[in-house]
């Protein structure tokens, strides 16, 4: 029996976001502090205290406990209620709330090491970053709003194995807050970790660049390679329930070591290029020039002199210096 267990271990369970409602704070706080009043009331008036002095002090703690039921939510802020360590519901309503005050009673707070293991990480990325880290909610309140993450620049090899030095920005934010604290560890140490995997792994699906154009890269075609960043991170991230609302390459190019090389490479390449194009019309204007002698008449050439005559114009068209032709006053045979 032990054994069947060992080799078939359980899954993890896939949490999933439910609303609980809630009630009025400003009600709550009324009806508590009338209690309270009340109580005090009744024991100051009436006496002798005897027994009522012991239902007093059960009242009050009763009321000063229900006190703890109280909390307030920003805009676009949640908090995930637990009871005893079940997962009961999440609240997304702005405002004054009250609700069960056993909730999240005795709740870790949760993400100490991992945030200062993610402070640590983010201490080369700026102040901003560093400051929303320091300021994350506990463990039962979580942001819902909209969050950047800088990556730094990575030293990659492309699908043909050429370093390249990529960098991008990711805009994500919370979707499921039940995925988010009970199916991974820590989702703001996730998500970078989990950027700069797929960021890996797209850079080495593509080429840098592409001589020919005949396939996408990740120079020529930026708007496609973004779009696979961010697709592929999406199904990263859903696990953590996280949404990717952006995902861009900021930053790309050569390593140093080989920076200069390619850079003749591309230089090469274009000269190359512009070459083919000079030849090309060269030799379409030299056709036009033969075909408009012909067809007016104007000199009747054989094939001697239509060739040196497409020598010489290729010679004028392509030359890349100024011409300077010579004049022949005797016969093409002398």
């Amino acid at each position: 029996m032990v054994s069947d267990l060992t080799a078939n271990p359980s899954p993890s369970i896939v949490h999933k976001e439910r609303p609980l409602p809630v009630y009025s704070g400003f009600l709550m706080l009324f009806v508590l502090l009338a209690i309270l009043a009340a109580d005090f009331a009744w024991f100051a008036f009436e006496r002798p205290y005897d027994y009522r002095l012991v239902i007093s002090l059960l009242i009050d703690l009763l009321a000063a406990f229900s006190l703890r039921g109280l909390f307030i939510l920003q805009p676009n802020e949640a908090r995930v209620l637990l009871l005893f360590g079940a997962y009961k519901g999440t609240v997304r309503t702005s405002g004054f709330h009250w609700t069960n005050p056993f909730y999240n009673l005795g709740a870790p707070k949760g993400g100490g090491l991992a945030r200062g293991r993610l402070q640590a990480r983010l201490g080369q990325t700026g102040a901003a970053d560093r400051s929303s880290v320091n300021r994350a909610p506990g463990y039962t309140r979580i942001s819902l709003r909209a969050r950047t993450l800088n990556g730094e620049r990575l030293k990659v090899n492309d699908k043909r194995g050429n370093p390249v030095e990529i960098a991008a920005v990711v805009v994500w934010r919370i979707e499921d807050t039940a995925r988010a604290l009970f199916d991974v560890d820590d989702y703001q140490n996730y998500v970078p970790i989990q950027s700069e995997s797929a960021l890996r792994h797209i850079a080495n699906m593509y080429a840098y660049d592409d001589g020919d154009g005949t396939e996408t890269t990740l120079r020529s075609n930026v708007n496609e390679v973004s779009q696979a960043l961010r697709a592929e991170l999406q199904e990263r991230l859903a696990r953590a329930g996280v949404v990717v609302d952006e995902a861009r390459l900021t930053h790309l190019a050569y390593a140093p070591e080989i920076a200069q090389v390619m850079l003749r490479r591309q230089q090469a390449e274009a000269v190359i290029a512009a070459r083919q194009k000079i030849v090309q019309g060269a030799v379409s204007m030299v056709g036009m020039a033969l075909a408009e002698l012909s067809e007016q008449r104007v000199v009747e050439l054989d094939d001697e002199r239509r060739a040196s005559m497409v020598s010489n114009l290729m010679v004028v068209l392509c030359s890349e210096s100024e011409v300077h032709p010579v004049v022949n006053t005797g016969t093409l045979y002398s």
